[in-house]
């Protein structure tokens, strides 16, 4: 009997409901834009700013399709790519290093779809284009912050056993140059020097370890050269973890990220639309220090009035802009974070971030905070900040490190690992939080090239691509139409269900298609067709062995089904190996090739069947089919 459930026509109406409705924004084009972000806490998004930006385009003769703001960017939307080109390089110079201009595209889809979480898919770098970074290291901070933190490991060591010493410094050649007291015993402290480094690099005390000299009451310790290039390379390797973290955290789908060089990274984001956001979340060093309160605030513009500063100190400024005078010693500084969240102080009500430590930061803020009840502990905020200038024609980059104290409060109470700190709005407490979960990077990094990357093709290609993909699947459908009748008119429509569902599921989920994705596709759409051949063969099969018309449409979709089964779980099972195993561009070929596959099962044992159903069930007397 040909029957069909009437909840399976329900099930498939909503399927094409929803697969319509989430495919639906690929078919809105995006506008070039501009998207204008502050960089400092200093720069505002309002109204003034968006005349300042309208009055620029113009005098530059630059039209914009409109300009949209909000409390965290000023977008500008303009006709096409030489205008955003133009705009960019109007509006740069012009707004200077309080704002970040990025090149942007906007998306066009109707508010009320975007209601509905409706977005269009992503494309990748071959087809669509993006955004391209070249960062380069600075290896040699990192360097010296390493060589800073064996100093400390040495003052540390030494204080702890009692073993005397006038200064501990790094030097110019990053030598450490230590000078101990007259009648401090020189072997226990080499001794205890060795082995503090020994721990703190993870290498031996001989070998490409860092090396140790005496000379009377001055040791010195000196790294080997093998010592500074793996410093260097683990430099970069960090950063590039940081960075993958970052961009994870953005949500980005298959970006780049890989070295160039010695000292570079190049970092390839396709079908970002917020690069503003991107490129501040990337290039952003912002970190935390810990630092003790060596004078008040009158001794502190004291210091500063008289140009008399204590040598263990330093003069540092608070929001107000009132100096404050900190130890030079960083008791905890931002690669010592595992964990840092948004938080809301209990008993001020106003925002915080909640820190956790590692170990040895933990350590080291209880031995301070047993040993300093009631003294008082600075907590700074350093960010450095990208900045551009433009010479000759030409941009300069460059980069500015601004730091101020966000707290100086008094120690109440003994706290290691875990603790708060307050003193920042909101939107500070968010973004450092952010920053602070993905890593501390382990030397600051600068961009030495920024720019917008066209489809790797050329859009002629992409263009004739496209058209060939659509000749071709007419011509299928115009066979199959041919060769089976109606039941090719059946599967027609099955096949473009399949490809509306398959879009609308990578739209849903935020995949980005790419030309191996298209490969995925094209695969899938293949395997869509083979199954309904199967079906129909199977039809005709049952025909020839004289079985009525209804008998064989029903024989030959359940002998059929089992076959068809058992072929694509083959293909899934490939292509989640593909997945787990690839990376980049094959895992962009499994996903497309398993939504492909799945969709295809059931458009093709499914809503062909509903189809079949309904064009011959009503049917009482039936002697032929048209296949």
């Amino acid at each position: 009997m040909l029957e069909f459930p009437r909840w399976k026509y329900v099930l498939i109406l909503l399927v094409l409901v929803l697969a319509a409705l989430y495919a639906l924004p690929n078919a809105y084009q995006k506008n070039p834009s501009i998207q204008i972000t502050p960089s400092t806490s200093e720069a505002r998004i309002d109204d003034a700013l968006r005349q300042q930006v309208d009055g620029l385009l113009k005098d530059a003769g630059v039209t914009p399709v409109g300009t949209e703001v909000d409390d965290s960017h000023l977008l500008v939307r303009l006709h096409d790519a030489d205008a955003q080109t133009a705009a960019a390089d109007t509006l740069r110079p012009a707004l200077g290093e309080n704002y970040s201009v990025a090149l942007n595209l906007a998306s066009t889809v109707p508010d009320w779809l975007s209601r509905f979480g409706a977005r269009p898919m992503s494309l990748g770098l071959d087809l669509q284009g993006g955004v391209h970074f070249v960062m380069q290291v600075d290896q040699a901070a990192a360097l010296q912050k390493r060589v800073d933190g064996y100093a400390d490991g040495i003052r540390t060591v030494l204080r702890d056993n009692r073993i005397g010493y006038s200064s501990v410094e790094r030097r110019a050649d990053n030598s450490i140059g230590v000078v101990l007291n007259e009648g401090a015993n020189v072997d226990q402290a080499r001794q205890h020097i060795a082995t503090s480094l020994a721990s703190a690099s993870g290498q031996g005390v001989a070998g490409s370890g860092p090396q140790i000299a005496v000379d009377g009451n001055r040791i010195t310790v000196r790294l080997s050269q093998s010592e500074i290039a793996r410093i260097a390379t683990d430099a970069v390797e960090q950063n590039r973890t940081v960075i993958s973290n970052r961009i994870n955290s953005i949500g980005v789908a298959e970006p780049v990220l890989q070295r160039q060089g010695e000292d570079r990274l190049v970092i390839q984001l396709p079908g970002l639309q917020d690069t503003a956001e991107a490129k501040r979340l990337i290039g952003a060093t912002a970190t935390l220090e810990f630092r003790a309160v060596t004078g008040d605030e009158n001794q502190a513009a004291a210091a500063v009035a008289s140009g008399s500063i204590p040598a263990d100190s330093r003069v540092y400024y608070d929001e107000n802009n009132r100096p404050l005078l900190l130890s030079r010693r960083i008791l905890v500084s931002g690669d010592q974070l595992i964990n840092a969240n948004p938080q809301t102080d209990q008993q001020t009500g106003m925002p915080s971030v909640g820190i956790t430590l590692n170990s040895a930061g933990g350590k080291r803020m209880l031995d301070h905070t047993l040993e300093n009840v009631g003294q008082r502990l600075g907590i700074v905020y350093v960010e450095r900040i990208p900045t551009v200038r433009v010479v000759n024609g030409e941009e300069v980059r460059s980069a500015r490190t601004v730091e101020r104290v966000i707290s100086s409060s008094t120690i109440r109470g003994v706290f290691g690992r875990e603790f708060q700190t307050t003193g920042l709005s909101r939107d500070e407490a968010n973004d450092l939080a952010r920053q602070l979960k993905a890593g501390a990077l382990a030397a600051p990094m600068d961009f030495v090239e920024e720019r917008v990357v066209g489809p790797s093709l050329g859009a002629e290609n992409v263009e004739r691509g496209v058209t060939a993909v659509l000749y071709a699947f007419l011509f299928t459908l115009l066979f199959f139409m041919l060769y089976y009748r109606m039941f090719g008119v059946v599967t027609c429509l099955a096949l473009m269900l399949n490809l509306l569902i398959v879009v609308a599921v990578m739209s849903l989920f935020g995949a980005t298609m790419s030309l191996p994705g298209f490969a995925g596709l094209a695969l899938s759409i293949g395997l869509s067709v083979d199954a309904n051949v199967l079906i129909n063969e199977r039809i005709r099969e049952e025909l020839r062995a004289g079985m009525p018309p209804k008998a064989a449409i029903v024989t030959g979709y359940e002998k059929a089904s089992d076959t068809i089964f058992d072929s694509n779980l083959t293909g899934i099972i490939a292509g989640i190996a593909l997945y787990a195993f690839g990376t980049g561009p094959l895992q962009g070929f499994a996903v497309t090739l398993v939504i492909g596959i799945v969709a295809s099962m059931f458009t093709a044992i499914v809503v062909s069947r509903a189809l079949v159903t309904l064009i011959y069930a009503p049917r009482k007397k039936l002697k032929s089919l048209a296949i």
